[in-house]
């Protein structure tokens, strides 16, 4: 009979701690209306430059803390080499980022949502799983940001490989089309943080917004539209299609998802 090591009341208590599940972030607590005023001089925190960005409070497993800060405990203590490469803008409740963590686990990927509660939310939902599945959903993360101004301060050029864009406020009156998140000057920077090869991925129920965004894309000199027999191959497309709470409330409404992705060229193309 082999010998068994005695467990004190202090190692019981601590393995049952961690064991513990985290119940994850009910959506009722956490509503807030789909319109946020982009123009508006919101409390936001961004860097100076994406050199200047502390990712550590984002991703612990994979960046140390800048400025000599202390490290979480757990926390690396030097820098994985990744970057983050996939950007979900617009993110809502975070269902396109929490589906593709697990099918792109080692590419980092991050929501931007201007919404306060809707980025609580998301930023809850992020660390339950977290706790819930050790070692899983390290890879995304979430910044209550404006994407519409403060791009470049947090992504370098040709950082990303893809972008989304998924059920984007339509802005139905035309005095309000300049708030869209695709036009010309906007694409330009989402050229210049998308490197060559990168996607942009489009998708709306409504039809006007999906051909002003098709009109906008088809225009710019950096952008080619990817053919759908070509998409069918992208496990992204699934999920874009079905992963959102928008996408889903389309899908039980019988409504249509209108998708066309464009990648990014070459300069000299």
């Amino acid at each position: 009979m082999e010998d068994t090591v005695p467990t004190t009341t202090g190692e019981k208590r601590h393995a049952e701690e961690a064991s513990v599940e985290v119940r994850l972030p009910q959506k009722k607590y956490f509503r807030q209306r789909a319109h946020a005023n982009v123009f508006s001089d919101h409390h936001l925190d961004y860097p100076v430059s994406p050199a200047h960005m502390d990712w550590s409070k984002n991703f612990p497993n994979h960046f140390a803390p800048k400025n000599g800060e202390a490290p979480a405990e757990g926390a690396v203590t030097k820098d994985s080499g990744k970057k983050v490469e996939f950007a979900d803008i617009g993110c809502g409740y975070g269902g396109l980022l929490v589906a593709l963590s697990t099918v792109f686990p080692d590419t980092l990927m991050l929501g931007m949502e201007i919404r306060v509660k809707v980025e609580e939310y998301v930023n809850q939902k992020i660390l339950a799983l977290r706790n819930n599945h050790p070692g899983s959903y390290d890879n995304v993360s979430i910044l209550r940001m404006n994407a519409m101004k403060f791009l470049p301060n947090f992504f370098e050029k040709h950082q990303l490989s893809k972008m989304f864009f998924l059920f984007p406020d339509p802005h139905f009156k035309k005095r309000k089309h300049k708030a869209r998140i695709i036009t010309p000057t906007l694409l330009s920077e989402y050229a210049y943080v998308l490197r060559p090869g990168g996607i942009i991925y489009t998708i709306s129920d409504v039809k006007d917004l999906h051909l002003w965004m098709v009109k906008h894309l088809e225009a710019h000199p950096l952008f080619v539209r990817i053919p759908d027999e070509e998409l069918v191959d992208d496990p992204a497309v699934e999920h874009v299609r079905n992963a959102t709470e928008e996408g889903q409330k389309v899908e039980r409404n019988n409504g249509d998802k209108y998708l066309a992705c464009y990648r990014r060229i070459t300069d000299e193309d």
